[in-house]
């Protein structure tokens, strides 16, 4: 026989002897079950339906066990946005902004640019009143004010919304982030154009501007000509090569112009057969590579991804690619790696890989989170889309020592060779008074916000434990004790009562009383929602 039956049966034994003028209150505790012992915690799997003193699986456990001092808030630790020393700031993704965060933190760790921008001229900036929050106008105002931040904030990642609104970018759609390098090049370069200081007119060019000429031959007379250009970055095709070296060679191989692309040649006054190439001439500090990964396609007429693995060495030799000028600085360092991992051209995420100029040490960047890689390497890490099927996977070529390869690198920055007795003044970038005034305003708004957050978490914790002193104490008196005087009150209230439910109501006994206004001795126990217990 079930027990919950034998506890049934044995509490109404007495009606097979009893007389009802004879019942007595003996008789009623019985049917009641009142001097039932309260089941000991831990013997019971759920509250029993049997037992009125039972108080076992009704939340207890949260009260009797050991504090867990996160149950009493929801509040994060304030010091998880702090920023960890001796590593670098991220910056938050506003939905589909990571390649704009990837470039950021490249274009930070340019410390010349970042110097020269740190010089520009904002009265704004200079004037403000410490009272009110700096609101930066001009794309280079909110590029000083973001780099001052991501330098000596003491959050762990900072918002870039100011910057991005200004540029009048849609925060959520992706857009082509080799396009989105090119053009914010160009808008930085013609803002800086108008700064008073000629050093801080060209610091663009200075950084980032080759030259280059198109050289066309007439089969014919054999004329040449050249038509120079300038170049912030050299995109290069990856279709069909395996290497960085194959890349270049082909961007610098020679084309033929025939048929309907015949040249028109000065000398000869009519369209000529000719041969055209592109002759390197000068190299900026900062040799931006642009890995073709983004291709239009003409079959189904949308951009499609290429993801062809590419090798690309950490130290390069453009030597051999350069046309005279043999007094020119040729050897160039890798400095950061730029990364699109998914399959489609239009969907993925971004994240940079960026070496600090300062320590040599190699950072990942992925919005929020940074990570510093061991031992001084560059570690691309497992670059397998989750997205694609095991059939169309290609398998990771062997790189050589001081080599490495990615089929999902889009970007390469390389930066000219130091000597070694280089000056070391150059890799210190001071913040201006004027912008750590600005930083140290909200570096002060986040200690603040810092110590309310500990302040309300400590005032949840402190509640939670008096509550808990509270309940424990009151768990302990509940089971109500021989000759005590004693009340029923519903289970579903008790539950309340102890998950310090908002809900929580007076005890209403009336759906468990008979039509006399007496506790119905059927109803007590019947229902889990219904139930009733003894309480002093």
């Amino acid at each position: 026989m079930a027990p919950r039956l034998q506890l049934e049966k044995a509490a109404w034994r007495w009606v097979e002897t009893v007389k009802p003028e004879e019942i007595r209150l003996e008789h009623i505790e019985l049917a009641y079950r009142v001097n039932l012992p309260a089941c000991k915690r831990a013997t019971c799997r759920r509250n029993c339906k049997g037992n009125p003193n039972c108080l076992v699986g009704i939340g207890e456990q949260a009260w009797l066990g050991d504090i867990d001092e996160n149950a009493f808030h929801n509040i994060d630790d304030p010091n998880s946005e702090r920023r960890d020393k001796n590593t670098f700031v991220g910056l938050t993704n506003l939905g589909a902004t990571c390649y704009v965060n990837t470039f950021l933190q490249v274009w930070f760790h340019n410390l010349e640019l970042r110097r020269s921008l740190y010089q520009c001229h904002n009265s704004r900036a200079q004037e403000h009143n410490i009272e009110s929050d700096y609101e930066p106008q001009s794309i280079c105002e909110h590029l000083q004010y973001l780099f001052a931040l991501l330098q000596n904030s003491n959050r762990k990642y900072i918002d870039p919304s100011g910057l991005v609104k200004a540029l009048g970018l849609d925060t959520g759609q992706q857009q082509d982030a080799q396009e989105f390098s090119k053009l914010f090049l160009s808008l930085l370069e013609d803002t800086l154009s108008k700064q008073k200081s000629p050093n801080l007119q060209n610091v663009i060019q200075r950084q980032f501007c080759g030259q280059f000429s198109y050289v066309t031959v007439c089969n014919q007379c054999g004329r040449s000509s050249a038509l120079p250009s300038r170049f912030y970055e050299l995109e290069l095709n990856i279709q069909g090569h395996k290497n960085l070296t194959e890349c270049v060679t082909e961007f610098l191989k020679e084309e033929k112009l025939d048929g309907e692309n015949r040249y028109f040649c000065e000398s000869c006054q009519s369209k000529q057969s000719a041969t055209r190439r592109i002759k390197l001439h000068n190299l900026p500090p900062t040799l931006n590579l642009q890995l073709m990964r983004f291709v239009f396609d003409r079959q189904t007429g949308h951009k499609k991804k290429l993801n062809t693995f590419i090798s690309f060495p950490e130290q390069l030799d453009m030597g051999p690619f350069l046309e005279g000028k043999e007094d020119q600085k040729c050897v160039y360092e890798l400095s950061a790696v730029l990364i699109h991992r998914g399959i489609s051209a239009y969907s993925g995420h971004y994240i940079a890989h960026v070496k600090d100029a300062r320590t040599g040490d190699w950072y990942k960047f992925n919005d929020e989170e940074i990570e510093k890689m061991e031992g001084k390497k560059l570690q691309l890490g497992t670059e397998e889309d989750i997205a694609e099927t095991v059939k169309s996977q290609a398998r990771k070529p062997k790189c050589s020592k001081g080599y490495h390869c990615s089929r999902n690198a889009y970007m390469l920055v390389y930066k000219v060779q130091e000597e070694e007795n280089a000056d070391p003044s150059m890799t210190n970038v001071e913040v201006p008074a004027f912008l750590q005034r600005l930083v140290d305003q909200d570096n002060h708004k986040f200690e603040e916000w810092c110590c309310e957050m500990a302040d309300m978490r400590k005032q949840s914790v402190d509640k939670g434990k008096a509550k808990h002193e509270e309940v424990k104490e009151l768990y302990e008196l509940l089971p109500a004790k021989d000759g005590e005087p004693y009340e029923f009150i519903p289970l579903d209230w008790l539950k309340k009562w102890l998950e310090d439910s908002p809900s929580t109501t007076e005890i209403d006994n009336s759906l468990f009383l008979c039509s006399h206004g007496k506790l119905h001795p059927d109803k007590w126990y019947r229902n889990s929602l219904n139930d009733t217990k003894p309480y002093m």
